[in-house]
C-alpha cells in the first residue's frame, strides 16, 4: 500500500522574462526579485506521475519546494493540478543554497511531513540543469534511487519496474520501495489544469517549514553549507563600432590592415601562416 507521493517542485525564472535576470557580483546568487517563476517543466511532469500513481494505488501526493516566500504561487499551481497538500521550505538562512544544500533540506521537510513511500523529482531543472538533486535526495533518504526515468510501473511495494533512458537506448530495472526517481518529460503528458481546481486548492492544506521548524545542521545550510562555489562573475565586454570606408579595392586593402594593425592584431603573423600553408 502506498501512503504517501511526495513531489520536489522547483521555481524557475518565467523564460519569457530570461533577458532581465542579473547575476549579484559579490554573493554570485542569481538576483530574482520582479521575475516572474513558473514550475520547472519536468516537475509538471514529476507531478502528473504521481497523480496517475495515486489513481491506481491510492495514496496522498503532497508537494514539497525549497524556495522562497513567492513560490506559494506555483505550489498552488500544483495543488490546482490535483495534488493534495503543500509544504513550503523557505527560510533566508537557505539563500544561495547549491545542489548538495537544497537535497539536504528537501529531505529534511520530507522526513518532516512524515517520510514517503516514494519520492518523485524532475531530472533537471530549466535553470541550474546539473540533474544531481534526484540522487542526492536518495543518498540523504538512504533509499534506492534511479535518474532519467522514462517509463515507471508499480506492481507492488516489494515489486516497481523501471526503465531509464540511456545515451544510446534504455535500461530495465527492477526495484522496491521506498525509493526517488528523477523524471524525464516523455514519461507522460501533464493534463491541465480545471476551474474546480483552481478553487479547490485554496482549500487544501498548505503550510511553510522555517530552518527552526526542521531538524536541521546549521553548517549544511545555504552559502556556508554548499560545497560547490561560483568563480569570478562579470559583464563581457560586448561594443561593437561601425566606420565606413571607401576607395578602390587595393585602398581598401591597406586601409584595413592600417586600422586593424592599430587596434594590435598581427596582420603578419597570419599572413606568414598562410603563406606557409600554400608552401606545403
Amino acid at each position: 500500500m502506498i501512503n504517501h507521493i511526495v513531489v520536489c517542485i522547483k521555481p524557475i525564472p518565467d523564460p519569457e522574462y530570461y533577458h532581465q535576470i542579473t547575476i549579484d557580483p559579490v554573493k554570485k546568487t542569481i538576483q530574482r526579485e520582479g521575475i516572474p517563476t513558473i514550475i520547472n517543466p519536468e516537475d509538471r511532469h514529476a507531478l502528473e506521475e504521481a497523480l496517475r500513481i495515486r489513481e491506481k494505488h491510492g495514496g496522498k501526493v503532497i508537494l514539497t519546494s525549497m524556495a522562497p516566500p513567492s513560490a506559494q504561487t506555483n505550489l498552488l499551481e500544483g495543488l490546482a493540478m490535483g495534488a493534495d497538500e503543500a509544504y513550503l521550505l523557505s527560510d533566508r538562512r537557505f539563500a544561495g543554497a547549491d545542489t548538495l544544500a537544497t537535497s539536504y533540506v528537501l529531505a529534511k521537510g520530507i522526513e518532516k511531513i512524515g517520510g514517503a513511500d516514494l519520492v518523485i523529482t524532475g531530472t533537471q531543472t530549466g535553470d541550474g540543469a546539473t540533474a544531481q538533486v534526484s540522487s542526492q535526495l536518495g543518498e540523504w533518504l538512504c533509499v534506492p534511487h534511479l535518474w532519467n526515468v522514462m517509463e515507471y510501473y508499480i506492481e507492488s511495494v516489494d515489486e516497481v519496474f523501471v526503465k531509464t533512458r540511456v545515451e544510446n537506448g534504455y535500461l530495465e530495472w527492477k526495484a522496491t520501495l521506498p525509493m526517488v526517481i528523477g523524471v524525464t518529460r516523455e514519461i507522460n503528458k501533464p493534463r491541465l489544469i480545471s476551474v474546480m481546481g483552481v478553487m479547490k486548492a485554496k482549500k487544501k492544506p498548505y503550510a511553510v517549514y522555517t530552518a527552526d521548524d526542521l531538524d536541521l545542521d546549521p553548517s549544511r545550510i545555504g552559502f556556508e553549507g554548499s560545497p560547490t562555489q561560483p568563480g569570478e562573475v562579470f559583464t563581457p565586454d560586448i561594443k561593437r563600432s561601425c566606420e565606413l570606408v571607401k576607395g578602390t579595392g587595393e585602398e581598401l586593402v591597406h586601409t584595413l590592415l592600417a586600422k586593424l594593425r592599430e587596434r594590435g592584431i598581427q596582420i603578419e603573423s597570419y599572413s606568414d601562416g598562410c603563406q606557409a600553408g600554400v608552401r606545403e
